[in-house]
Protein backbone atom coordinates (compact mmCIF):
# COMPACT_ATOMS: atom_id res chain seq x y z
CA UNK A 1 0.00 0.00 0.00
CA UNK A 2 0.95 3.68 -0.14
CA UNK A 3 1.15 5.82 2.58
CA UNK A 4 0.10 9.90 2.04
CA UNK A 5 1.41 11.72 5.15
CA UNK A 6 2.58 14.73 6.02
CA UNK A 7 5.71 15.04 8.23
CA UNK A 8 7.14 18.20 9.60
CA UNK A 9 5.40 20.45 7.60
CA UNK A 10 6.01 18.43 4.11
CA UNK A 11 3.66 16.08 2.55
CA UNK A 12 5.20 12.33 2.03
CA UNK A 13 4.73 9.19 1.06
CA UNK A 14 5.53 5.71 1.60
CA UNK A 15 5.12 2.93 -1.66
CA UNK A 16 5.01 -1.22 -1.13
CA UNK A 17 4.20 -0.57 2.66
CA UNK A 18 2.74 -3.06 4.52
CA UNK A 19 -0.13 -1.94 6.40
CA UNK A 20 1.31 -3.41 9.81
CA UNK A 21 4.63 -1.84 9.46
CA UNK A 22 5.16 0.81 12.23
CA UNK A 23 5.38 4.00 11.78
CA UNK A 24 8.80 3.79 13.08
CA UNK A 25 10.06 1.68 10.80
CA UNK A 26 8.44 3.69 7.91
CA UNK A 27 10.50 7.32 9.41
CA UNK A 28 13.96 5.82 9.66
CA UNK A 29 13.87 3.42 6.46
CA UNK A 30 11.84 4.58 3.91
CA UNK A 31 11.59 8.51 4.73
CA UNK A 32 15.16 8.76 5.76
CA UNK A 33 14.61 10.14 9.26
CA UNK A 34 16.63 8.27 11.39
CA UNK A 35 16.26 10.86 14.68
CA UNK A 36 13.21 8.42 16.14
CA UNK A 37 15.42 5.47 17.39
CA UNK A 38 14.43 1.73 17.67
CA UNK A 39 15.06 0.68 21.23
CA UNK A 40 12.13 -2.01 22.72
CA UNK A 41 10.03 -1.84 19.84
CA UNK A 42 7.54 -2.52 22.33
CA UNK A 43 5.97 0.96 23.34
CA UNK A 44 8.15 0.86 26.90
CA UNK A 45 11.46 2.96 26.58
CA UNK A 46 10.20 5.98 24.58
CA UNK A 47 13.09 6.60 22.25
CA UNK A 48 10.73 6.70 19.56
CA UNK A 49 8.58 9.04 20.84
CA UNK A 50 7.01 11.29 17.97
CA UNK A 51 3.73 13.60 17.20
CA UNK A 52 1.01 12.44 15.38
CA UNK A 53 -1.53 14.99 14.85
CA UNK A 54 -0.18 17.08 17.79
CA UNK A 55 -0.06 14.15 20.49
CA UNK A 56 3.22 12.14 21.22
CA UNK A 57 3.16 8.20 20.82
CA UNK A 58 5.25 5.86 20.51
CA UNK A 59 6.16 5.23 16.98
CA UNK A 60 6.58 1.82 17.44
CA UNK A 61 3.13 0.95 18.10
CA UNK A 62 1.42 2.92 15.67
CA UNK A 63 0.98 0.62 12.45
CA UNK A 64 1.74 2.51 9.07
CA UNK A 65 -1.60 2.24 7.86
CA UNK A 66 -3.20 4.31 10.68
CA UNK A 67 -0.96 7.42 9.50
CA UNK A 68 -3.20 7.87 6.08
CA UNK A 69 -3.93 11.65 5.54
CA UNK A 70 -2.61 12.52 8.91
CA UNK A 71 0.22 14.96 10.45
CA UNK A 72 3.56 13.15 11.83
CA UNK A 73 6.04 15.77 13.78
CA UNK A 74 9.67 13.76 14.57
CA UNK A 75 12.96 15.26 16.59
CA UNK A 76 14.00 16.50 13.02
CA UNK A 77 11.07 18.45 12.73
CA UNK A 78 12.09 20.60 16.04
CA UNK A 79 14.63 21.98 14.78
CA UNK A 80 14.39 25.73 12.90
CA UNK A 81 16.08 24.30 9.83
CA UNK A 82 19.56 23.94 10.30
CA UNK A 83 20.02 25.75 13.82
CA UNK A 84 18.76 23.80 16.81
CA UNK A 85 15.36 24.27 18.60
CA UNK A 86 15.08 25.30 22.16
CA UNK A 87 14.51 22.24 23.66
CA UNK A 88 17.78 20.67 21.96
CA UNK A 89 20.05 23.86 22.49
CA UNK A 90 18.76 22.82 26.53
CA UNK A 91 20.04 19.86 26.32
CA UNK A 92 23.19 20.01 24.84
CA UNK A 93 24.15 23.35 27.10
CA UNK A 94 22.82 20.81 30.18
CA UNK A 95 25.06 17.72 29.22
CA UNK A 96 21.49 16.04 29.24
CA UNK A 97 23.12 14.16 25.89
CA UNK A 98 25.33 10.87 26.17
CA UNK A 99 24.90 7.88 24.34
CA UNK A 100 21.89 9.70 22.36
CA UNK A 101 19.45 6.41 22.50
CA UNK A 102 16.70 8.29 24.29
CA UNK A 103 16.97 11.65 23.41
CA UNK A 104 14.88 12.05 20.60
CA UNK A 105 11.74 10.97 22.71
CA UNK A 106 13.13 12.85 25.24
CA UNK A 107 13.11 15.77 23.21
CA UNK A 108 9.75 15.20 21.92
CA UNK A 109 7.98 14.39 25.12
CA UNK A 110 9.89 17.91 26.79
CA UNK A 111 8.91 19.78 23.71
CA UNK A 112 4.77 19.06 24.37
CA UNK A 113 5.73 19.73 27.93
CA UNK A 114 6.62 22.94 27.88
CA UNK A 115 4.01 23.76 24.80
CA UNK A 116 1.23 22.75 27.61
CA UNK A 117 2.63 23.74 30.71
CA UNK A 118 5.18 26.87 30.56
CA UNK A 119 6.33 26.53 33.66
CA UNK A 120 6.02 23.07 34.75
CA UNK A 121 6.84 21.42 38.25
CA UNK A 122 9.40 18.91 39.02
CA UNK A 123 6.50 16.81 39.66
CA UNK A 124 4.97 17.42 36.21
CA UNK A 125 8.74 17.00 34.51
CA UNK A 126 9.15 13.81 36.04
CA UNK A 127 5.38 12.57 34.81
CA UNK A 128 5.84 14.11 31.44
CA UNK A 129 9.15 12.15 31.08
CA UNK A 130 7.96 8.85 33.03
CA UNK A 131 7.33 6.80 29.98
CA UNK A 132 11.11 7.31 28.68
CA UNK A 133 14.26 5.54 29.65
CA UNK A 134 17.67 6.91 30.16
CA UNK A 135 20.23 3.99 31.01
CA UNK A 136 23.38 7.18 30.83
CA UNK A 137 22.80 10.42 32.49
CA UNK A 138 20.90 9.97 35.76
CA UNK A 139 17.98 12.14 34.50
CA UNK A 140 19.37 15.50 36.57
CA UNK A 141 20.82 16.72 33.07
CA UNK A 142 17.72 16.34 31.31
CA UNK A 143 15.45 17.65 34.21
CA UNK A 144 17.79 20.71 34.39
CA UNK A 145 17.62 21.16 30.24
CA UNK A 146 13.69 20.90 30.57
CA UNK A 147 14.03 24.11 33.08
CA UNK A 148 16.33 25.60 31.69
CA UNK A 149 13.82 25.61 28.23
CA UNK A 150 10.92 26.16 30.04
CA UNK A 151 12.46 29.62 31.88
CA UNK A 152 13.90 30.98 28.49
CA UNK A 153 10.27 30.44 27.23
CA UNK A 154 8.87 31.69 29.98
CA UNK A 155 11.52 34.84 29.70
CA UNK A 156 10.99 35.16 25.92
CA UNK A 157 6.77 35.85 26.81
Amino acid sequence: MRVNCTVNGTDQSADDVWEGESLLYVLRERMGLPGSKNACEQGECGSCTVYLDDVPVCSCLVAAGQVEGRRVRTVEGLSDGEALGPIQKAFVECGAVQCGFCTPGLVVQAHDLVERVPDPSDAEIREALAGNLCRCTGYEKILDALRLAASRRADSR
